[in-house]
């Protein structure tokens, strides 16, 4: 399996072409209809309603990114489909509502939040949510995670969908809820073709690991996030095979 070659062509918006000034939240529609007109590619989130739904947000808490408060899966995809974003006037978007709205328009970069809470294999519900909603899907898109264990819950539920990672190196003060003997396995990326990986997402600031070097040597393709200017978008571009970027025009 490879990552489709529109992946390559275009930048990805992270978490599509938002812009609070504009009104156009993170993983909003607003923001993934302006990314499509802008002709770039789609960065969006997953985390999974209380009756089993996959939603497009970030975190796993609706504090940052509403006036509610507290965990997204403990409320119904119409609860949340009822909260307003802040910076705009979308609502929580479903994932099956962003299908229907790229409706292959764009390359769909999707990843999966963790819900073990620290990487671990607890997962499978929103997994289960992701692959009913793009049971038919036509046009480019691929899933990636973090947590291994998701991209392989992945591979189960819809073994047709180019899956990736996301990776990074795993420093303590970015990632204080997941035990250091997990980040340093993870540190190595020695989940890759276990769960039948086709590219990963790294951090942009870690790129120059030789684990990247080694994997897009095999054959991986190489993307990586977040680019936030241009002079940081020529340097990720010396190993990055394309782009994640927010706040500046890619």
């Amino acid at each position: 399996m490879q990552l489709p070659s529109a992946f390559l062509e275009r930048p990805i918006a992270h978490r599509a072409l938002h812009d609070s000034e504009r009104g156009r939240p993170e993983n909003s529609l607003s923001a993934i209809s302006a990314a499509i007109q802008a002709g770039y590619g789609i960065e969006i989130d997953l985390q999974l309603s209380r009756d089993g739904e996959a939603m497009v947000f970030h975190d796993d808490d609706l504090s940052r990114l509403t006036t509610q408060t507290g965990p997204v899966r403990q409320h119904s995809a119409a609860e949340l489909g009822a909260i307003t974003l802040r910076h705009g006037h979308d609502p929580i978007p479903t994932l099956v509502q962003v299908l229907a709205l790229v409706a292959g328009k764009a390359p769909l970069l999707i990843e999966i939040k963790d819900q073990d809470g620290a990487m671990g294999p607890n997962v499978g519900a929103l997994e289960t949510a992701a692959a009913r909603a793009l049971a038919g899907y036509i046009g480019p898109v691929a899933v990636m995670s973090f947590n291994p264990a998701s991209v392989a819950a992945m591979a189960r539920r819809a073994p047709g969908l180019p899956r990736g990672l996301t990776t990074c190196g795993w420093d303590a003060e970015d990632q204080p809820l997941v035990p250091e003997a997990t980040r340093a396995r993870l540190r190595g990326i020695p989940d890759y073709d276990a769960v039948g990986a086709c590219f990963i997402s790294h951090d942009k600031s870690d790129l120059s690991r030789p684990r990247v070097a080694d994997l897009k040597r095999d054959g991986a393709a190489v993307l990586c996030w977040t680019v936030r200017s241009p002079e940081q978008e020529t340097e990720a571009r010396k190993i990055a095979q394309n782009i994640t970027f927010e706040g500046y025009a890619a």
